[in-house]
């Protein structure tokens, strides 16, 4: 006979409290492991939004962050050489040679962050259109004014607009708030290229060189072109949006391997907490387990019984978990970016990949849970589970 799938349903109601300690556990489990998941992905959402396709990013070939990096102006000549390198309407290149400094700062509430400060060229605007000004206004050329990313300005009450940043023996005024949409970019500051070089007695040596390609798919051919010139064999150049995909990795794995180890440990509970509810309900239900036996259903249907309102329960709680869950998609936070040692904002972020994969994990646990309860409730004796009433 078919699964008595109205039975099933029908028990939810009967043992309500029991059944919903079981959801609110499972859905507890289901929440942290979401987050962990919306929050790796966040930060790997936020680092690849920084970067674009057509931008190409030149550092140092030992370096693994741009303030490790040195380029001296010998070599910022000779990449100017290279092909495929795209031109402004007035027929410059449109290149950034940018020094990136760390700098500490005073957060809301107390303790000292490391922040991002990046020396720009002329030709940003065309380099990076995303960038838009918010506030106030751009930093005059050749001034020690500052623009301020929206997530520091936010966060550092002393980075507000019209505030001054004193850093390198000097004060810096921030004139402006910029916003990259929710970019990597949004938790640095930005100032004039040759005003930061001065500030810091590093002649015309850059961190790193940035230039937009005529178009994309002439990536390969610039390589080949740069990688042909013996002056340029200790410098290395990306794609700017890889370069800041592979600078998450190093994040997204900590936290998902830290966020998922705490998750399972919280599974272990959840996991049993649903194996006592289907062992009360079998040991509740030893006589309707006979009567359902005695009028033909097998034991396999029995079996798929149980563990199909094990199923359904944990499938309650896991997406009531994933619910609760995606409301942390308004919220936005920061940490320490282990590769550059320096503040990161970013907001939780979901997908349909983490919604799916959460949901398993919880029919994960409901499976375990129910397994060993739906055998015993399949493996009873007809005459012995009518004589238990």
């Amino acid at each position: 006979m078919k699964i008595p799938f109205k039975y099933i349903f029908r028990n939810f109601r009967t043992r309500k409290l029991t059944t919903s300690i079981t959801i609110s556990g499972i859905a507890l489990v289901a929440f942290v492991f979401t987050a962990v998941l919306m929050m790796a992905y966040g930060i790997r959402k936020t680092l690849v939004s920084t970067g674009s396709s057509d931008n190409v990013i030149i550092l140092r070939k030992a370096a693994t962050t741009e303030i490790s990096s040195i380029i001296g102006p010998d070599i910022q000549d000779v990449i100017r050489t290279l092909p495929h390198i795209k031109k402004a309407n007035d027929g410059s290149q449109i290149i950034s040679n940018e020094p990136v400094v760390i700098i500490n700062l005073t957060k809301t509430g107390g303790g000292v962050g490391n922040i991002t400060v990046r020396g720009v060229s002329p030709e940003i605007n065309e380099l990076r259109p995303q960038v838009k000004i918010i506030k106030g206004r751009m930093f005059q050329w050749g001034l020690r004014e500052l623009i301020v990313g929206s997530a520091i300005e936010k966060n550092y009450p002393g980075a507000k607009l019209g505030s001054y940043i004193k850093f390198a023996g000097d004060s810096w005024k921030i004139v402006g708030v910029f916003t990259s949409n929710g970019s990597g970019f949004d938790s640095e500051l930005w100032g004039d290229a040759l005003q930061l070089l001065s500030a810091f007695n590093r002649g015309s040596t850059v961190s790193t060189v940035t230039l937009k390609l005529d178009n994309p798919n002439n990536f390969e051919e610039f390589k080949n072109a740069f990688n042909k010139d013996l002056r340029l064999n200790q410098y290395e150049p990306k794609i700017e949006k890889d370069y800041f995909a592979a600078q998450s990795e190093m994040m997204v794995t900590f936290i998902s391997v830290l966020g998922i180890f705490i998750t399972i440990i919280f599974s272990f509970g959840a996991t049993i907490g649903a194996t006592i509810t289907m062992y009360s309900a079998v040991a509740n239900r030893t006589v309707e387990i006979g009567t359902l036996r005695s009028l033909g259903y097998n034991r396999r249907s029995i079996l798929a019984a149980f563990l199909i309102e094990s199923l359904s329960i944990s499938f309650i709680g896991g997406t009531l978990g994933v619910a609760i869950a995606s409301f942390l998609q308004f919220f936005s936070i920061s940490t320490l970016n282990f590769a550059s040692f320096s503040e990161l904002a970013f907001s939780f972020a979901l997908s349909p990949a983490i919604i799916v994969i959460s949901l398993l994990f919880a029919l994960a646990m409901g499976f375990l849970g129910g397994f060993l309860p739906s055998v015993r409730a399949a493996r009873m004796n007809i005459v012995t589970a009518l004589r238990a009433g």
